[in-house]
């Protein structure tokens, strides 16, 4: 079945239960690996070595570009049509600083074969060479639409990078990776600089393209239940075989070591003066190649160990010389030369010099008087779990596992196992634990290699309008120096690439793309596995699902009575448990145990709407464990000690806590910024998300700045009001069990939870409803990034709109069409997503947006789109499946067991989904057009939130109630 491929290795990988080839292709020496096994959820990639020498983003916009159409399917957007119209389980494009990867999942035959070949075509007969407007639109462009108007720059990659130079943790990641490596491929910005994006011609795109993406420079990847020799021979046949060798330079180059460790100082932008207390000090270390099987891991365990670990040696450390506000640590082993960042944020440029020493005088100290062996059994006991889960949610697991195989196989051709075969290398790390190994790495990598890079990223005050400002000049120059016949070919190029980006591709080249049939669709829902069970008054649900000895449990305790003026000390408590002293250990020691005895333990919040009852809801702090069902008692016994023995009382303690996660949560804000606005704009109406606000959301993190910058004269407060906190919720009657295992495992439980339950809080306590209010406001929250995140949200329900199961069509053609076209295509954002929920609720956002007055517009004019959709039968069946696609994601135990207590609790059954699942297959044009009075509804709320940029935001100013800076 391979006779037009050499077979290199060929074997059983008895880790992954698999028969693992490699291949090279005989004609073009493409490289090929084969993972082949029962998994039903099939996976494909080709990848290419790409190495960019200069940070014009030309490998990032290639990416885009490639998946504009291509000889086969000469459709605008064929990404976006198999968006909406398969089954895949997964479908993407990925950049990296040396690669570039496209993958596709489904568990359907007919569409994994359709899947892979649109994205082979794409990427070997794409249409760049024919439309050079798709290099505009997807890379850069001038803009104008009139003699008069102001000359501006657009294109969606262009944005995305705006996007990503506004965060400063991006910031920091990209100098640390550039410091590392200045003279490779790595010292410079494969995303792309949109400083320097500009530069890029049209001619050197093309030349890109021609130079890396050949089958001889190719990795192709095929995992899961599938006829091997049937797809090497299509893809041979209708793609390699085409092809002659050709020799490819694309090298990744080595850097040589540095004598010295390099100093570097770097800025990134803040709103307006702040305290010289923003900055980031990183001290960073190349280690190695990523074809170092054991270290591979142990850097893995080091980290553990020295820092990223709660009390670990080195993030004590600085935290007790108070360096910063938070510290973390950042290993990034998928490119040749792995390095390893330690990061202290919320700093000031004088601390450098201390920072530095206190992390090499720990490196010293763990080298020469050992490392803690219990916190090196933790770390490989929990990394080792979950090597051998290998539960990756909603990720394909064949997915996961193929793009960690060419962290080696990039760099080795004969080696795409290396790292996702490690049951032998965890024994052989467990099994040194007590040779000094670890303690001779920490020596040979960390202390004596002098290839290191000290980087300090400092705040400063208008960089963000400085550079806009620059660029406005820039660009005003260059018009001026324009003459009027150039002036008007931009805005006839501008007009002519609106006229494309607006067109439909004509019917004959859509019918092209391969699509399902209804015919090929499931019809029934998938069901819920629930056994609602009482242990005593506890509500207890269990999932009998096949889990293969490990147990997923949830202890979720409801919040119901206690009135809404503790919410916000119930918000701290999220944040510390787990990370204090209890009556029994440390919170160093505690962490290990629970790494030991579990596959990890997580603390968190969730509130539940009751679906068949509007604006009715329960929220919940829960603890969530997985565990190998002989270490139950043991995790059992480490939750008891967390929810009743926790000691709130170490001042010092709680202020590194606090201050850490408020520094975490405006790193993830910035980043986030379309989650910020759709959450804060749907509080506005709804209670549930009021709540939710509170404990998690935008009032939580003005919580944590308030008490942060006033902790030491709050500080008695604090520790009591934690302990009345848990008294009210750690109680019998809060109690609700969620367990997902096999029946066998059962035998016990229900005494082991009757033994949790004594030991919880009993003493009396006034119970209160608590009363969130939802009041219709609009919002703004300035930022020193460069573009926008746009959110419009309200409720359908209560203009008497039920819920309907065609409203997950709708989601798809706004997503994948509406919106898509308007705010993504002719607007040049790179992201934009709708939702129509099940209690009501229903939301715009754009992502990395550069519009806000034009973003609201399109929102509002959604209405008309809708009413007056053209649907023939072909477009329908295509967004009906790109719904079934998002609807019928392969679950793992531990997801089916969450999907199925969701249900449970949002009184949702069987019959409920399926009768969603046959109004979504049933719908057809006038229903489609029907749902237009959803997004009427759901829009006269007049909920408006937009984070982003303050000049554009003080463009707009009268749209807002209120405008304030996001931190």
């Amino acid at each position: 079945m391979f006779e037009n491929y050499e077979i290199i290795e060929h074997r059983k990988i008895s880790d992954l239960n698999s028969e693992g080839y490699i291949l090279r292709h005989k004609k073009t020496k493409a490289n090929v690996t084969l993972l082949l096994n029962d998994d039903e959820n099939k996976v494909f990639y080709i990848g290419f070595k790409t190495p960019p020498t200069d940070s014009t983003g030309v490998a990032h916009i290639l990416e885009h570009s490639v998946l504009c159409g291509s000889k086969k399917f000469p459709v605008k957007d064929p990404f976006i049509e198999l968006a909406k119209g398969s089954l895949n389980t997964f479908l993407n494009a990925m950049t990296y600083p040396d690669k570039t990867v496209y993958p596709v999942a489904s568990c359907n035959d007919k569409d994994f074969h359709n899947l892979v070949d649109v994205y082979l075509d794409a990427v070997f007969n794409p249409n760049i060479y024919k439309e050079e407007k798709i290099f505009r639109q997807e890379g850069h462009h001038y803009e104008l639409t009139s003699p008069e108007d102001e000359l501006i720059i657009n294109g969606v990659v262009y944005n995305e990078m705006k996007g990503v130079y506004s965060s400063p943790d991006d910031i920091v990641d990209r100098e640390v990776l550039n410091s590392l490596y200045p003279d490779t491929t790595y010292g410079i910005e494969s995303g792309g600089d949109p400083d320097v994006i500009p530069s890029l011609t049209y001619e050197d795109f093309l030349a890109f393209h021609g130079r890396y993406y050949h089958p001889s420079n190719s990795y192709i990847y095929l995992y899961g239940n599938l006829d091997a020799g049937e797809y090497l021979k299509f893809i041979d046949e209708e793609y390699l075989s085409k092809y002659d060798y050709l020799e490819v330079d694309s090298g990744i180059g080595v850097q040589k070591p540095f004598e010295k460790p390099l100093y570097i100082k770097k800025e990134y932008p803040v709103l307006s003066e702040e305290e010289s207390e923003g900055t980031y000090l990183t001290y960073n270390i190349s280690a190695g190649t990523s074809l170092d099987r054991k270290l591979y891991i142990a850097l893995d365990v080091l980290d553990y160990v020295l820092l990223s670990s709660p009390g670990a040696v080195i993030k004590q450390a600085l935290l007790d010389e108070k360096i910063g506000e938070d510290v973390y640590s950042n290993l990034e082993t998928g490119i040749y030369q792995p390095f390893y960042e330690i990061v202290v944020k919320g700093s000031s440029p004088e601390k450098e010099q201390r920072f530095v020493e206190i992390i090499e005088d720990k490196l010293n100290e763990a080298s020469e008087n050992g490392l803690p062996k219990k916190a090196l059994m933790a770390a490989l006991n929990v990394f080792e779990f979950r090597y051998r889960e290998s539960d990756f949610g909603s990720h394909p697991r064949g997915l996961i596992l193929g793009l960690q195989a060419l962290d080696s196989w990039l760099y080795d051709a004969e080696a795409p196992f290396m790292h996702i075969e490690a049951n032998d290398t965890y024994k052989f790390l467990k099994d040194n634990i007590d040779t000094g190994y670890f303690e001779k790495l920490i020596s040979e990598y960390f202390i004596e290699n002098h290839h290191k890079s000290i980087v300090t990223v400092v705040p400063k005050e208008n960089l963000t309008q400085e550079k806009d400002n620059a660029l406005k000049a820039e660009l005003k120059a260059y018009k001026d120096s324009l003459s009027p016949l150039e002036i008007n070919k931009i805005i006839e190029d501008t007009a002519e690439l609106k006229r494309y980006q607006s067109e439909e591709s004509p019917e004959e080249d859509l019918k092209k793309i391969p699509m399902l049939s209804r015919a090929d669709l499931k019809k029934e829902a998938y069901k819920c596995v629930n056994t609602p069970l009482m242990i005593d008054d506890t509500v207890f649900v269990h999932h009998d699902i096949f889990t293969n000895g490990i147990g997923y449990l949830r202890l979720f305790f409801s919040l119901d009575n206690i009135s809404e003026e503790q919410w916000n000390y119930l918000s701290l408590l999220r944040e510390v448990w787990g990370l204090v002293d209890t009556d029994k250990r440390s919170y160093n020691d505690l962490f290990n145990e629970i790494n030991i005895a579990t596959g990890g333990m997580s603390f968190e919040y969730r509130s539940y709407s009751d679906d068949k009852n509007y604006g009715s809801y329960k929220s919940f702090l829960y603890v969530k464990t997985k565990v190998l069902y002989e270490n139950l008692d043991r995790a059992l016994l480490l939750i008891k000690e967390i929810l009743t023995g926790s000691k709130y009382d170490d001042h010092k303690r709680l202020k590194e806590i606090l201050s850490s996660a408020r520094a975490g949560m405006l790193s993830a804000m910035i980043s986030a910024g379309h989650q910020v606005a759709s959450a804060r704009a749907l509080s506005y109406k709804f209670k549930q998300y009021a709540a939710d606000d509170i404990m998690a959301g935008l009032s939580h993190y003005r919580f944590l700045e308030e008490i942060t910058e006033n902790f030491d004269e709050r500080k008695d407060e604090i520790t009591k009001k934690l302990y009345e906190a848990a008294r009210l919720v750690f109680r019998p009657e809060n109690l609700t069990v969620d367990y997902t295992s096999e029946k066998k495992a059962l035998s016990g439980f229900e005494d082991k939870i009757r033994a949790l339950r004594s030991s919880l809080f009993t003493d009396e306590y006034e119970r209160k409803a608590p009363e969130f209010n939802a009041v219709i406001k609009n919002e703004a929250f300035k930022t020193a990034g460069l573009v926008q995140y746009v959110s419009r949200a309200g409720s359908y329900i209560d203009k008497n709109l039920p819920y309907t199961g065609a409203l997950r069509v709708l989601k798809v053609i706004m997503g994948y069409d509406y919106l898509w076209n308007n705010v993504r295509v002719l607007g040049g954002a790179y992201g934009c997503m709708s939702a129509f929920l099940r209690n009501g609720a229903a939301y715009f956002v754009s992502y990395r947006d550069p519009k806000l007055e034009n973003t609201i517009k399109v929102f509002k004019d959604a209405v008309g789109y809708i009413k007056e959709i053209d649907l023939d039968e072909r477009k329908l069946t295509q967004f009906i499946i790109g719904a079934l696609s998002e609807l019928d994601v392969p679950q793992t135990p531990q997801t089916k067991g969450a999907f199925s207590f969701n249900a449970y609790m949002m009184n949702i059954n069987d019959e409920d989904f399926q009768r969603e699942r046959d109004e979504l297959l049933g719908a057809n044009e006038e229903v489609i057009r029907g749902l237009s009075k959803y997004i009427s509804a759901f829009l006269e709320d007049e909920a408006l939130c937009v984070v982003g940029n303050a000049d554009e935001i003080d463009k707009c100013k009268e749209l807002f109630s209120s405008i304030e800076k996001l931190g």
